[in-house]
């Protein structure tokens, strides 16, 4: 096994929730991907707030849908 040796900062320790000097590759890349996944939610949420998404229902939704359907089906 090989060992590589990475310089992190104590503020992207924190961020990134690593709390041991000597973490697993495996650990170290299940924690890059959560914040990862997790800044994609909050950018998700965010442009959600800013297009209106978020505040439609889901019959709204479903409506949305059904037209985006029957637009492809009627451009075949």
């Amino acid at each position: 096994m090989k060992t590589l040796t990475i310089s992190i900062s104590d503020l992207e320790l924190a961020k990134f929730g690593i709390k041991k000097d000597e973490i697993s590759f495996s650990e170290f890349v299940d924690l890059v991907s959560k914040e990862l996944t997790r800044q994609t939610l909050n950018k998700c949420v965010e442009l959600a707030d800013k297009y209106g998404i978020s505040k439609m229902t889901m019959e709204d939704i479903t409506k949305e849908v059904k037209a985006v359907r029957k637009n492809a089906k009627d451009r075949n």
